[in-house]
């Protein structure tokens, strides 16, 4: 596909994306690794912290995982300390999926000097530099959100 504006920059700004995506992904698993955490559940425990309290099945639904895998996955994640089963308030026959933020603070101390590092940078950008990145990455997560979905739809049948 031939991009009809700034066919090159455009060309570099994808290249680099997918180039800072393995960085991240890179990042992620010496993370988790020095956690003592497989990839996949320290990006759950992730996913956790950003949604919130959810049912197995729907964290099977965003993880693309069998609902054995995932519990399987939650029952890593509750010996970790990292999450919690609680009954839901609103109907005792559900049972949700909670993160426990008493570990928060240690999964900030490993990725503090990465905090660090891009506060850094940000602070050389101005506030409508910062924005415009800002509107990019969240258009970014959304096309990615998007895809996320066509793939999911696609394996179901």
């Amino acid at each position: 596909m031939e991009i009809a504006n700034h066919p090159e920059p455009s060309h570099d700004v994808i290249k680099n994306l997918r180039k800072l995506s393995t960085r991240m992904v890179l990042f992620q698993q010496f993370a988790a690794h020095s956690l003592g955490l497989a990839h996949t559940d320290f990006k759950t425990a992730d996913i956790l912290n950003e949604t919130g309290p959810i049912t197995a099945g729907e964290l099977a639904k965003i993880t693309g995982l069998t609902t054995g895998s995932v519990t399987a996955l939650i029952d890593r994640l509750e010996q970790a300390e990292l999450v919690k089963r609680e009954k839901d308030p609103n109907d005792r026959r559900r049972v949700m999926i909670v993160p426990v933020k008493d570990k928060q603070p240690l999964i900030r101390q490993h990725f503090l000097p990465l905090t660090n590092a891009m506060t850094e940078l940000c602070s050389h950008y101005s506030e409508a530099e910062l924005a415009l990145i800002n509107e990019f990455i969240m258009q970014t997560s959304a096309i990615h959100e998007r895809e996320i979905q066509r793939l999911s739809e696609s394996d179901a049948e």
